[in-house]
């Protein structure tokens, strides 16, 4: 497997070259190879467990969001492909094992998070509920039928996690009368655990769906979280094409369409708050009793990734209001320093900036010059490193969050692909209601 990887590196990395200077193509390259090279471990079962990086685990939302840059060249390279669906077939899997668990172990091991009060099995390594777990492994398989042309992957096994991940979703539309999922863990901060015994933040139905925890893996402050469920009805539209016309499924493809139109309704009563000095801009969660959090957060999907994850184009005009809020002092999680301005997250120590929204930004920008600083940006605030890191200070990059981080690396290489004209599978918005 190793010869066709390092061809592919060169290949990828000499047309960047071609196009860029050489500091962004060496970035690059360590980038685009560190995941190919040191995250996948080829199973028995012919499938593929990937490390997100510097923990043992295979994240749902991580696994799929690290092959972005890698779809663009699937088409071409066969044992790519293959690899793709190695690793998609494997998170299908785990989400038959538990469509709650955010996190898996490569074998039943038990390892993880072993005295959390909730139902795990020895394969789960965390089961903190995300919406966007179950939508990003649906996401790669219809990302990788449109990049690829390949059916092979959405059979018996895809069919039974989109089962199993609307199941949930219909479930979490009422919370409070039907969730079974609990989530207690104890001698941790407040972020690591949800309150009333386990059942999260209070919620009144709204026809969202519900969710314990941020993609930050954070405990959320209100039961519905917006990007999640914009991200849902967007996996939903791609269920409903594959149902349509790979499945021959017209039933599935109509009760996902019914979830998705739901979800857009919901959203669109529940999900917008009104603004004295930007308008209308999406919360980043609401409860359904009136209160909503107006911020963002580094981890994807987040508000301003919307464009990059279809729902939305990038001149939409509520998400540029959303943008011209997320991108201010006004949001608490914008942090303006001497080396850098960005968002960051309330999972990472005050003041730091993460270079996944630093890329998100820069993929979502219509702006050339803005793109410019935001690359130049991730170019000087590797700590000298040559890769991305969670988060760093926006005074002093030295001062960083995990040497690792798989994710963040290949947010970068998407946001260079994209810059130097290589950047071929990019999601559109499908219309919205019927």
């Amino acid at each position: 497997m190793t010869a066709w990887i390092d061809e592919l590196i060169t290949e990828v990395t000499t047309a960047v070259r071609e196009r860029s200077d050489e500091r962004v193509a060496e970035m690059f390259e360590r980038c685009f190879a560190d995941t190919l090279h040191s995250t996948m471990t080829p199973m028995p079962d012919g499938t593929v467990f990937m490390l997100t990086g510097d923990i043992p685990a295979m994240w749902l939302r991580d696994s799929s969001a690290q092959l972005a840059p890698y779809l663009h060249f699937a088409a071409d390279h066969p044992e790519l492909a293959e690899l793709l669906v190695a690793v998609n077939r494997r998170q299908l899997d785990a989400i038959a094992l538990d469509p709650y668990a955010n996190a898996f172990n490569a074998e039943p091991n038990g390892h993880g998070h072993r005295d959390d009060r909730t139902d795990a099995s020895p394969w789960v390594w965390e089961r903190k509920y995300e919406i966007d777990s179950l939508c990003y492994p649906l996401q790669l398989a219809h990302d990788i039928w449109l990049a690829t042309g390949r059916r092979d992957h959405l059979d018996a096994r895809y069919r039974s996690a989109v089962v199993a991940a609307m199941e949930l979703w219909q479930v979490e539309q009422h919370h409070e009368e039907r969730s079974p999922y609990r989530f207690e863990r104890f001698d941790a901060p407040l972020s690591d655990t949800l309150v009333r015994d386990g059942l999260g933040p209070e919620t009144a139905w709204t026809g969202l769906s519900w969710s314990g925890f941020r993609p930050s893996d954070d405990a959320g402050r209100y039961g519905y979280n917006v990007p999640g469920n914009l991200f849902a009805a967007v996996t939903l539209a791609g269920v409903e094409s594959i149902a349509a016309d790979v499945l021959d499924d017209e039933a599935l493809a109509a009760e996902a369409g019914a979830l998705r139109r739901e979800l857009e309704t919901a959203i669109d009563a529940h999900g917008v708050v009104t603004t004295d000095q930007y308008g209308d801009v999406y919360a980043y969660e609401v409860d359904g009793f009136g209160n909503a959090l107006l911020l963002d957060d580094a981890n994807v999907p987040s508000l301003l990734s919307l464009p990059f994850l279809g729902w939305c184009a990038p001149d939409d005009a509520r998400y540029l209001a959303t943008r011209r809020f997320l991108l201010s002092e006004d949001d608490p999680s914008y942090f303006v320093g001497s080396a850098a301005r960005g968002i960051g997250s309330p999972h990472t120590p005050h003041d730091h900036i993460w270079p996944i929204a630093l890329s998100i930004e820069g993929l979502t920008s219509q702006d050339e010059q803005d793109r410019a600083r935001l690359l130049d940006t991730l170019l000087r605030t590797d700590a000298g490193t040559g890769v991305m890191h969670e988060s760093f200070h926006k005074d002093d990059p030295d001062t960083f969050t995990r040497p690792w981080f798989s994710w963040a690396n290949a947010m970068f290489c998407e946001f260079v692909l994209d810059v130097v004209g290589l950047r071929t599978h990019v999601r559109r918005p499908v219309p919205r209601g019927d």
